[in-house]
């Protein structure tokens, strides 16, 4: 009776399993099918202003290596940028001194750089807790600003690294002025990061990351180490960013020290709390809404549009504290839960 009773709650158990990986993939294909039809949407909608969806697509990157350690681990930073500009620097110096100007090659310079970015400010901020964490984040982000404003003879200082040179995309597509081969090579490497990441989130080492969010106290008793899962993460957070620098180095064919700014950090902060953290759906829809609600404001009213963004970041910090994603996505299980409650 007991091996009856313990084989059908296996098998209940494996139903269960594939039950929500069935669920997990459909809704990955449908996440990457909306990303798909948002892009192309973008290239239809906005043919002539392809250099700013190419510029949203290198920041929901950074935004999406911020919710990795933010969202995720619960790791309170503002100085993400380091990474990003790590990746948007080494890319353009390997164009501009090296004359690598292959697009691939330069990307893989960004991913690497913004590595091991990350391997230093997490080796660095982890050893803090709270507001000293926070604070140690600013301090770093200034710091590789300032290094790479006195390093101008490799980064061009104050007055940004120029000189990058691309080759045609695997010898066959050029980078025009419209920025057509830049927005598909965008669009193709979000979706490379984004299933990547996905697979992340989803293992047992994302799991552990969220536990030790909720409770790394726990996480230590069980025997595993949350100083080097977090280190790990930040590891794959600085590639991720690295990877978003080094399209922006791509596409617009200079690196400013602008790429290092803690503007850029808080910004990223910003847009990851508007969509929603702990979510990579919720990056891309705060870092969309964001940057297009931005440009439309300061082209319609260039005098007051901060006050606009300002209003909007309140409204939804105080009507919508889970992000626009979140609570659209409550509002969504709310109404399905009631639905089947009421349903003969």
């Amino acid at each position: 009776m007991t091996e009856k009773t313990n084989s059908t709650l296996a098998a209940g158990a494996e139903t269960t399993r594939s039950r929500l990986r069935a669920g997990f993939i459909k809704r990955d294909l449908y996440g990457f099918a909306a990303i798909v039809i948002v892009a192309a949407a973008g290239y239809v909608l906005f043919p002539d202003n392809l250099a700013l969806l190419t510029r949203i697509i290198a920041i929901a990157l950074l935004v999406l290596s911020l919710d990795l350690v933010t969202g995720y681990c619960g790791v309170a930073t503002l100085g993400q940028a380091a990474l990003f500009g790590s990746g948007a620097y080494a890319a353009g110096i390997l164009s501009a001194h090296y004359g690598i100007n292959d697009p691939l090659l330069m990307t893989l310079g960004g991913v690497f750089a913004g590595a091991v970015a990350g391997l230093v400010c997490g080796i660095v901020m982890l050893r803090a807790h709270g507001l000293p964490q926070l604070v140690l984040s600013i301090a770093l982000v200034y710091l590789f600003h300032e290094f790479a404003n006195k390093a101008s003879s490799w980064t061009g200082g104050s007055d940004g690294l120029s000189g990058i040179v691309l080759d045609p995309l695997f010898g066959l597509y050029e980078f025009d002025l419209f920025g057509h081969t830049a927005y598909f090579f965008g669009v193709v490497l979000l979706l490379i990061v984004f299933t990547l990441l996905r697979i992340v989130v989803r293992s047992p080492f994302g799991m552990l990351c969220r536990g030790i969010k909720e409770d790394p106290v726990r996480i230590r008793a069980l025997g595993a180490s949350p100083h080097k899962a977090l280190v790990k993460m930040y590891i794959i957070s600085g590639a991720v960013a690295g990877t978003g620098g080094a399209l922006s180095a791509i596409s617009t064919q200079v690196v400013a020290l602008d790429a290092l700014s803690f503007t850029q950090s808080a910004e990223a902060l910003v847009m990851l709390v508007l969509g929603g953290t702990g979510s990579l759906f919720g990056a891309l829809v705060g870092t969309v809404i964001f940057m297009l609600f931005e440009d439309f404001v300061s082209a319609a009213n260039p005098f007051h549009w901060l006050t606009m963004v300002g209003a909007l970041l309140i409204v939804v910090v105080l009507f919508a504290p889970k992000g626009i994603f979140g609570t659209v996505q409550d509002l969504l299980s709310a109404r399905k839960n009631t639905t089947g409650e009421t349903r003969p």
